[in-house]
């Protein structure tokens, strides 16, 4: 890595200089103004017998999200009016990241055991005031880990809760018929 000239160095620190925070720690120094010196690095003759290079895998990614899966009609209605009453909660207050995926894990194998179809994911609002990169940790996750789920087959869709039942601190996860 090569270190920047006067005028470089210059101009990147007016950049940085424009740049506010996402939170309220102390912002590290630019790296313009480290000078990192990098050991240039020489790779080493392959030995032996050298493999030929293989061909690009293609791996087939689902195009849709759990929350933007297509119910019909008439459960989108219930859902939004919030008529429908859940089969279980799933409630991750005070809980850390792990402890919440380990619950979410816990309660999908439950519900899929005992054929229910609409679970109730309590994840909390987020707390006004803190930082963006503080709060919401475990909301922010839940879609991810719902679609790397071992369970995310058995999931027809993810939708936000109605306001008797949380509002913006709960999801619906409705899952598919047992077949």
């Amino acid at each position: 890595m090569r270190s920047l000239g006067p005028e470089e160095a210059e101009l990147w620190s007016r950049v940085t200089a424009t740049i506010r925070p996402l939170s309220r720690d102390a912002p590290e120094k630019p790296a313009a103004t480290r000078q990192l010196q990098a050991e240039p690095t020489v790779a080493a003759a392959p030995r032996g017998r050298t493999p030929a290079p293989r061909a690009p895998v293609a791996v087939k990614q689902r195009s849709r999200t759990h929350a933007d899966a297509t119910l019909d009609a008439a459960w989108d209605r219930r859902l939004r009016s919030g008529t429908v009453q859940p089969d279980r909660t799933i409630d991750l207050h005070g809980r850390n990241l792990d402890q919440a995926w380990q619950a979410i894990d816990d309660g999908l194998d439950r519900a899929i055991g005992a054929g229910d179809r609409l679970l109730l994911l309590i994840t909390g609002h987020a707390r006004a005031g803190a930082p963006p990169v503080q709060r919401g940790k475990i909301r922010a996750a839940v879609h991810d880990w719902l679609a790397a789920s071992r369970h995310s087959g058995r999931i027809a869709a993810v939708r936000g809760a109605h306001q008797r039942h949380g509002g913006g601190g709960s999801l619906y996860i409705v899952l598919r018929r047992a077949r």
